[in-house]
């Protein structure tokens, strides 16, 4: 059995996260996480792309300030349309 690594995950707040962000074109993706994040301080870095560059994964880093904030952005992430995937 697997235990649920979110239920384990012991945070102290404000602390740094990144989000995995996977999608098709970059600039796209770069753009939503300016208006999801707004005027926060993030770095955004490649991690890989595609073999064929037809998906991209970017490093996402930005300082969460509580539980409710890391989730916030995860979902706001997530339901954006030029994000397909989020880790």
């Amino acid at each position: 059995m697997v235990a649920n690594k979110e239920r384990n995950l012991q945070l102290k707040y404000p602390c740094d996260w990144i989000y995995k962000i996977i999608g098709a074109d970059q600039n796209d993706m770069k753009s939503a996480v300016s208006e999801i994040i707004q005027d926060r301080t993030c770095s955004i870095t490649l991690s890989r792309s595609s073999e064929k560059s037809k998906y991209h994964c970017l490093n996402v880093e930005t300082t969460v300030d509580s539980e409710s904030h890391r989730k916030i952005i995860y979902e706001a992430l997530k339901a954006h349309k030029a994000i397909k995937m989020i880790l």
